[in-house]
């Protein structure tokens, strides 16, 4: 009895083909949404309000987040930085002075909103004093800004770039590597999302949205 010859194989090829294609285009249509669960964005509307009462780039502000804590408040290093920005209770209760934010105890900087305020402000005071070079900001913050400012009186004389390369300290520099990443990260995930999200508006409709 005559039988035809199946083709298993080569349907078994087309339907992985075809499988594929649609992976890969639901993903290119959801890569936004995709995106935002591998980097997600806790307290954004916290971090969002203190970054612009503070005059801070929103997206800096939760990279600094990401890279100190990972979004943790309970988090505390082994020198004793604690929380979200991981402030160490000196430095917090100095800013907490100089800024009139006030009540300051060390197991408020376990709190979100109280660690994220007190962490702004201390981040754009190094914005002003290193006239918004966002590397000595950073290697600041991470470094000490006696560190930095003495290894900028130490280069002085050389009139050196203030590039990351210059950066004396390795775990500062892959701080501020990691911080400039985020901020591309969070900038195009959750910044610019709402930019052009509101491009695409009418002129009535942006009205609502200010």
């Amino acid at each position: 009895m005559y039988r035809p010859k199946s083709k298993p194989r080569r349907k078994s090829k087309f339907t992985k083909k075809l499988l594929l294609l649609i992976i890969i285009v639901l993903v290119l249509f959801n890569l936004d949404n995709i995106g935002r669960i591998l980097y997600p964005l806790p307290y954004k509307d916290t971090i969002f309000n203190y970054a612009d009462r503070y005059g801070l780039d929103r997206s800096l502000l939760a990279a600094v987040i990401r890279t100190e804590s990972n979004f943790r408040p309970g988090a505390v290093s082994p020198k004793g930085a604690i929380g979200l920005m991981q402030i160490m209770p000196d430095t917090g209760q100095w800013a907490a002075q100089k800024s009139g934010i006030g009540n300051f105890s060390r197991d408020r900087l376990f709190e979100p909103e109280y660690n994220i305020s007190i962490g702004a402000w201390y981040l754009a005071d190094l914005q002003r004093e290193f006239n918004g070079n966002i590397t000595l900001m950073l290697a600041a913050y991470n470094g000490g800004r006696g560190n930095v400012k003495k290894w900028l009186d130490a280069e002085s004389q050389n009139n050196p770039s203030q590039g990351l390369e210059k950066v004396p300290f390795p775990e500062t520099r892959q701080f501020v590597r990691k911080v400039l990443w985020y901020r591309k990260v969070y900038g195009y995930l959750y910044i610019d999302k709402i930019a052009r999200t509101e491009s695409k508006l009418l002129p009535d409709q942006q009205l609502v949205h200010q």
